[in-house]
C-alpha cells in the first residue's frame, strides 16, 4: 500500500460517504483479501472469483449510502453484500450456461490451486473463531458464509425450522462480534 494513512471504522465511513477515493482505495487494500476469501469459499473458478470482488467492490461503492452503522459492522455489511453477489452470480442463468458449455474443459482440477484458494480464504482467521463457537452455531456459520446456503436450505439440510436456524445465527454472529471486538 502506497499510502500509510490509518482510519477508524467511522472516519472511513465518513470518507467514503464524501466519495474520497483515496479511503475506497484504504478499504479495499485492507477488506479485498477477506472478502475474496469468502467468495473462494463459494466460488472454485479464481477468474470468476476476481470478477464477483471487483464487481463487490463496485456495489460496495455505488451503494455505499444504504450501509447503516447502527445496524451492524462495515466489515459485516461487506461481507453480506458480498456472500449474497456471489450467490445471485452462481444462481444466474448466464453462470449456469457458461458452466454447462465449459464443463468438459475444466472438469481436471488443479491440486496447487486449490491448495493456494485454501490459503487465500482465511486470509482474517475466520475458521479459526468459527471453530471455537458451539457446534450447532459452527454448523449454522459454516453453511451460510462458508457454503453459501440461505437459512431456508440450512434448515432443510439440518432439518429444523427456519426459525432456530436464526436464532442460531444470531447467537453465533453476537459470539464471533465479542470476539472480533476484544481483538
Amino acid at each position: 500500500m502506497a499510502n500509510s494513512e490509518q482510519y477508524s471504522e467511522e472516519e472511513l465511513v465518513m470518507q467514503i460517504r464524501a466519495r474520497n477515493q483515496q479511503a475506497f482505495s484504504y478499504l479495499y487494500d485492507h477488506y479485498a483479501g477477506a472478502l475474496n476469501g469468502v467468495i473462494c469459499r463459494m466460488v472454485d473458478e479464481p477468474r470468476l472469483a476476481e470478477d464477483i470482488l471487483q464487481e463487490a467492490f463496485v456495489k460496495i461503492w455505488n451503494n455505499f449510502d444504504y450501509y447503516d452503522s447502527s445496524k451492524g459492522r462495515l466489515f459485516t455489511w461487506m461481507v453480506n453484500l458480498t456472500r449474497n453477489l456471489t450467490i445471485d452470480t452462481l444462481r444466474s442463468k448466464s453462470y449456469k450456461k457458461a458452466a454447462k458449455i465449459s464443463g468438459d474443459e475444466n472438469s481436471v482440477i488443479n491440486y496447487q490451486d486449490i491448495v493456494h484458494t485454501s490459503d487465500k480464504m482465511d486470509a482474517i482467521g475466520l475458521r479459526k473463531q468459527v471453530a471455537g463457537l458451539k457446534p450447532e452455531h459452527q454448523h449454522v456459520i459454516d453453511l451460510a458464509y462458508f457454503g453459501g446456503y440461505t437459512q431456508e436450505e440450512i434448515a432443510k439440510e439440518i432439518g429444523i425450522p427456519v426459525g432456530t436456524v436464526k436464532t442460531r445465527m444470531r447467537a453465533a454472529i453476537s459470539a464471533l462480534r465479542k470476539i472480533f471486538d476484544h481483538k
